[in-house]
């Protein structure tokens, strides 16, 4: 099928669909960097940004040795490294946010992340059931060179806090 504009051009159907399907590809590519690309802002501004939104009655800024002992990460590896955690022993509601040197360390950081949750898992399971659903919600978010995590009934709202931040 052809249209004519004039004699000289004609237009397919083909033609039209090339550059439909290709304006449809670049939006495409484009909603995907937007989604898993990073941030241009520094650490502190991220960090600053989850700090306001936890709930400071429940969580304790905790040192880079509770990093370390934790997760096994080094927080002078890092960029920056932010931990909040719960100062009752039988509560699992953490929130983390690194900022790696390059992206290649984040999955090591991701991997820290999933081992640190599922070692929380087997502690709680069997005495604990609404701190292992807590574990079960966790959101673990890697974001550009920031990695998020947050165990808590307000992980959600911290995630969010997450992502308007950077």
């Amino acid at each position: 099928m052809e249209y004519r504009q004039n004699d000289s051009h004609r237009i397919s159907v083909t033609e039209v669909m090339k550059y439909v399907m290709a304006a449809l590809l670049i939006g495409y590519v484009v909603l995907v960097l937007i989604v898993t690309g990073g941030s241009s802002k520094s650490f502190e501004e991220v960090s600053c940004g989850v700090e306001a939104s936890l709930n400071s009655k429940n969580l304790t800024r905790q040192s880079g040795q509770a990093l370390k002992r934790y997760y096994g990460l080094n927080s002078a590896d890092y960029k920056g490294a932010m931990l909040y955690s719960s100062d009752a022993s039988i509560s699992v509601e953490e929130v983390l946010v690194i900022e790696a040197k390059n992206e290649a360390q984040t999955a090591e950081i991701r991997e820290a992340v999933e081992r640190r949750i599922e070692k929380r898992r087997n502690d709680f399971d069997g005495y604990a059931p609404e701190q292992v659903q807590l574990l079960d919600k966790a959101q673990i978010l890697v974001r550009g060179r920031f990695v998020f995590m947050a165990v808590s009934p307000n992980a959600d709202r911290y995630r969010t806090a997450f992502v308007k931040s950077l």
